[in-house]
């Protein structure tokens, strides 16, 4: 049995609504919080928002108006909840919609677009079960070409888009991010040990952008105790940016 529960995103500054049954934030959605680049923004949006931990994440780093974009209603409504709890309406604006059907014609443009994707490819589609987790994880309402387009249409022309995915794919994403303008800038990758292989990357690319890419220093999750290394708990809670 699952219950609905609100729970503290690291840093203490914001409180999220969840439902384990359904669907709950992972490490990467705080990651991707933290790395995309904030400054400059008049206008933002979150794709495949969930729950809404990057918009949460992002609101204790601007106050630029962030519009958030889920496509499945009942995250939608915890996405709605934790908007309340943290009395932040007036800068997070929770939408349920299909992202490959949004215009600017009706959305306007972007400065910056985060999106934190269903990360797997579907093969055989009658395989999956079309529940939110499913839906969450499995590219089975959006594939990684359909984002793509949609930021490629609602960025600004140098506006800047932010993701995280699985390292195995960075070639595809990379590629496809080109085929639509969008050239990738900034990458980095998040081990869970210094000796183990990556497990998470991150994202940024510029529209119109030119070619030139920087690869930032690693994350390191875990030390030789299984702790959070010292260097991660500070990125990772924003204590990094209080003292910065």
């Amino acid at each position: 049995m699952t219950e609905l529960r609100l729970d503290d995103l690291p840093g203490f500054e914001r409180r999220i609504y969840q439902h384990s049954g359904i669907f709950a934030y992972s490490m990467d959605a705080v990651l991707l919080g933290r790395f995309a680049r904030v400054d400059g923004a008049r206008r933002m949006l979150d794709l495949c928002a969930g729950t809404g931990a990057v918009p949460l994440v992002l609101s204790t780093r601007t106050k630029t108006p962030i519009d958030a974009v889920e496509v499945q209603e009942q995250l939608c409504r915890l996405m709605e909840m934790s908007v309340e709890e943290n009395d932040l309406q007036t800068q997070i604006h929770p939408a349920q919609a299909d992202l490959r059907t949004l215009s600017p014609d009706t959305w306007g443009r972007y400065d910056v677009i985060t999106c934190n994707p269903p990360y797997f490819p579907v093969q055989e589609k009658e395989k999956y079960r079309e529940d939110a987790k499913a839906i969450a994880r499995h590219e089975l309402l959006c594939t990684w070409e359909d984002i793509a387009r949609a930021c490629r249409v609602l960025l600004q022309s140098k506006g800047r888009a932010a993701f995280v995915h699985r390292p195995e794919r960075t070639a595809e994403l990379t590629a496809v991010l080109q085929a639509h303008q969008l050239e990738p800038k900034r990458l980095q990758f998040c081990h869970p040990h210094a000796e183990k292989e990556a497990n998470m990357v991150l994202i940024e690319a510029v529209k119109d952008g030119k070619p030139g890419l920087h690869v930032e220093a690693p994350l390191i999750v875990y030390d030789e105790h299984r702790q959070y290394t010292k260097a991660f708990e500070a990125h990772y809670t924003g204590k990094e940016e209080t003292h910065a």
